[in-house]
């Protein structure tokens, strides 16, 4: 049997190819191609000759899934705070990344790449994902139900829209796990995809899809998140040391050099952070409530209708309520001149601003805890739903609606869309919290709250609260001594048949007839607006609320009126006569405190009483109260004022050249024409960067093993090489004219006897032969762009010599449409 030629040139004359020899008694010819590509080498640094590939995968690529898990759970972190249950996050984020990485993983050997990962991917999302989120609806909390298939396939983008829809915390039901498990899923397996390339330097681009994750997390997150600054750090080291590994400059027995680079990754780490804004853009800041309550009709001005219609009629039905508790229907802090309305949800406390919620609402409140649960009767039929003290639980009895609850957590009152119904029930978890003492409330300061403007306010509002509670020094007192004031002077009537005559109403008409007319008479409609009105006009934020309270003859909240049954339950009925206002004052450590200003419904006047309210100029007038009003505490600015046509203010106008430069810097800035130079030469880098990928994956192995020829080829017609004949002729030429030294030399002429065997010899390659040979290809390339000037290397890194157009268009689009499929 014929040998090789000395030195190891291939020699056609003889029997043995460069990849084995071809009698049975030989090794295999892949075996023979391993011995010769495990001999292929490139210089290090330090100039000793190191294998290019081992023989066999190492730790390379478990290392790398396990640093994209690590990121994929830094990244996805993001939405703890929004379902508001790390275990469950734990469980449905950890599987996904586990189960995207071991698909990933799976593209190592060749039988299970393309098909078989689109197989477990479809399962893992499919099947997998549903039973995990929505465990409740599978046989066993293993077998999946078709309600499971179903909602999870409804779910997989649902989820979503249920993130951006609902304020956090969202909880875990309804599906709205499948949203962390999509994006986990799916990210991890393209990063891990990335990141176990054989190429150390193409495996970086891991960190785009990472990159990405982070971001569409943070848009579904919440503005604080959950400790953003120390997970970003964490990312950031973990991915510039991988790196590092990866374009093998990690040196570990340097600890100096580990060091840097630990501290350039914590610096970038660091520096991003304080390049971004600290304001983050959620996408759920961005969401506009689906309903719009702004025109709907005040909800003060249909409690007479309550009276009128439904006195005797029990509405509400309450168990596991302590007693006392009040229950509220709407919350109002817009005052127009005529009726008290929600405000616009664009104030920042404003109380039309109804959200969905999950099955768990955020509640930062302290106070007794309860379950109650409530049933609407006939009568009860429009939106608003009763509810008491903050809720952080509400669940419904029929199916749908819950759909249809939103809740506004500013002023802790929900609606059901559409209206209730005789029989609607639903239980709500919540706490009450404590009531201050008077001493507390008059030692209480103001706390400063976003409100609307109150428009058109009577005279008589203004003069009354001034004369009353002008002098107070604390905001409690104040709003202390207006709810004694109407209370111990007014006298109490609804109006209907067989009252004393009182109109209805509560916008400014009314009010100032309450307070400046003949007689005080009204209900807690007029004395509640009335209070609200006084209160603003003396810098306390204040609102209206609707809702029942257990009332005793008096009018006053009693315990007597909540049942104590046998078995420890409490049950309270709440009729049409139970509907009343009051208001809540905003005080500083104990948030909205609530006053009721109507006299005792016992009180009832008759023609032969003085009515006449006390008139404010007889009163002891008190100075001007010190409190700062946030709605009309207004600094006068430069340049505001006028005088004679003319700026006031010289100075205002210094401003006009530092704008004018502002302007011009950011329109030669992003005008410049170095950003389409810079723009035209990325094209050209990412078209050829995906022809090479096309090169390498595109065909069977012998194609892809002569493709990689033709890179090498490819390289050194842009490098400006002449390189004609065979491939041995071609190596020759391109080793002498890049002057190459002598061990790439050798590499390049073995790549060339390679090719030659792989077009010629007829013979079967596997894929992982051709995948040695790509990293061989991998490291002439950059010897040869290693060889050339600086200049001239860039010149071949964008020349698209010996790239046609439509060969190179060709090449894209089938690469992007391989893309696309997988």
């Amino acid at each position: 049997m014929p040998s090789a030629a000395p030195g190891g040139a291939y020699s056609p004359d003889t029997n043995e190819s460069p990849l084995g020899r071809t009698d049975t008694a030989s090794t295999t010819a892949s075996e023979s191609w391993a011995d010769l590509t495990h001999s292929v080498i490139w210089m290090s640094r330090n100039g000793k000759a190191v294998p290019l590939m081992p023989r066999r995968i190492g730790a390379a690529p478990a290392i790398s899934l396990l640093v994209v898990v690590l990121v994929t759970l830094l990244a996805a972190a993001n939405l703890i705070d929004v379902y508001g249950d790390p275990v469950m996050w734990a469980v449905a984020a950890g599987g996904a990344t586990l189960a995207g990485a071991l698909v990933a993983l799976a593209g190592v050997m060749p039988a299970l790449r393309l098909w078989w990962q689109i197989v477990f991917l479809a399962f893992a999302q499919c099947v997998l994902g549903p039973v995990v989120t929505l465990n409740g609806t599978t046989i066993g909390h293993v077998i999946p139900t078709p309600a499971t298939l179903a909602q999870g396939w409804q779910d997989m983008f649902g989820a979503f829209k249920y993130l951006i829809a609902i304020e956090p915390p969202v909880g875990t039901a309804d599906g709205s796990l499948m949203a962390v498990w999509t994006l986990c899923l799916w990210f991890s397996f393209l990063a891990g995809a990335l990141a176990i390339m054989p190429s150390g330097r193409l495996s970086v681009t891991a960190a785009a899809p990472l990159a990405i994750l982070f971001a569409v997390t943070a848009l579904l997150g919440t503005t604080e998140g959950v400790w953003p600054g120390l997970r970003g750090l964490a990312a950031a080291l973990a991915l510039v040391v991988w790196a590092a590994w990866r374009w093998n400059v990690m040196e570990f027995a340097r600890w100096i050099s580990a060091l840097i680079i630990l501290v350039f990754a914590a610096a970038v780490a660091v520096g991003g952070c304080m390049a971004v804004s600290a304001d983050r853009t959620v996408l759920r800041d961005r969401y506009d409530p689906p309903i719009d309550l702004t025109d709907v009709t005040s909800p003060l001005s249909g409690m007479r209708a309550y009276l009128k219609d439904h006195r005797e009629d029990t509405l509400l039905t309450v168990t596991g309520l302590p007693a006392g508790t009040p229950v509220r229907l709407a919350v109002m802090d817009r005052f127009d001149g005529n009726v008290w309305n929600l405000s616009d949800s664009s104030v920042a406390t404003g109380s039309s601003d109804y959200r969905r919620v999950g099955s768990v609402i955020a509640s930062n409140g302290d106070g007794e805890a309860f379950t109650a649960t409530f049933t609407v009767h006939e009568g009860l039929s429009d939106q608003w739903l009763p509810l008491a003290g903050q809720a952080s639980r509400v669940r419904f009895t029929a199916d749908g609606d819950a759909e249809r609850f939103y809740y506004n957590t500013d002023t802790d009152s929900g609606m059901l869309s559409g209206g209730l119904v005789d029989g609607t029930t639903y239980t709500e978890s919540g706490t009450i919290p404590g009531t201050p003492t008077d001493q507390q409330i008059d030692e209480a300061d103001i706390m400063a709250v976003a409100q609307p403007q109150a428009q058109d306010v009577p005279e008589a509002a203004s003069d009354l609260a001034t004369a009353v509670a002008g002098g107070r020094v604390s905001g409690g007192a104040a709003a202390r001594a207006l709810a004694d004031e109407l209370k111990d002077t007014g006298w109490f009537s609804h109006g209907l048949g067989g009252d004393y005559p009182s109109s209805p109403g509560h916008g400014n008409y009314r009010v100032n007839l309450l307070l400046g007319g003949k007689a005080m008479v009204g209900d807690s409609e007029q004395y509640a607006s009335a209070m609200a009105l006084m209160a603003r006009e003396l810098g306390l934020p204040s609102r209206v609320v609707l809702g029942f309270l257990p009332k005793d003859e008096n009018g006053e909240i009693s315990e007597a009126r909540t049942e104590q049954r046998s078995d420890g339950t409490t049950v309270t009925e709440f009729t049409g006569n139970d509907i009343e206002a009051w208001v809540e004052i905003a005080l500083e450590d104990y948030g909205w405190v609530a006053f009721y200003p109507t006299p005792e419904e016992t009180k009832v006047p008759d023609d032969n009483q003085n009515l006449t309210p006390p008139n404010p100029q007889t009163l002891v007038r008190q100075p001007p109260v010190p409190l700062e009003d946030p709605l009309r505490d207004e600094t006068q600015a430069n340049s505001q004022s006028s005088l004679a046509g003319e700026e006031a203010d010289e100075a205002g106008g210094a401003g006009l050249w530092p704008r004018i430069a502002h302007v011009l810097t950011l329109v030669a800035l992003y005008g410049s024409p170095v950003w389409a130079v810079l723009a035209v030469c990325g094209l050209i880098l990412l078209a050829k960067l995906l022809v090479l990928v096309h090169l390498r994956r595109h065909g069977d192995a012998r194609r892809r093993v002569t493709q990689g020829w033709r890179a090498v080829t490819m390289l050194a017609a842009q490098s400006g090489v002449q390189a004609s004949g065979n491939r041995r002729d071609q190596a020759r030429a391109i080793a002498a004219q890049l002057n190459l030294d002598q061990p790439h030399a050798d590499a390049l002429n073995r790549l060339g006897r390679q090719a030659d065997y792989a077009a010629f010899s007829g013979q079967s390659l596997d894929g992982a032969q051709a995948g040695v040979y790509w990293c061989a290809v991998d490291a002439v390339r950059a010897a040869m762009l290693r060889s050339l000037p600086r200049l001239r290397r860039w010149r071949t890194r964008l020349s698209l010599r010996g790239m046609s157009g439509g060969r190179m268009l060709a090449a894209i689009r089938r690469h992007v449409g391989t893309r696309g499929r997988r």
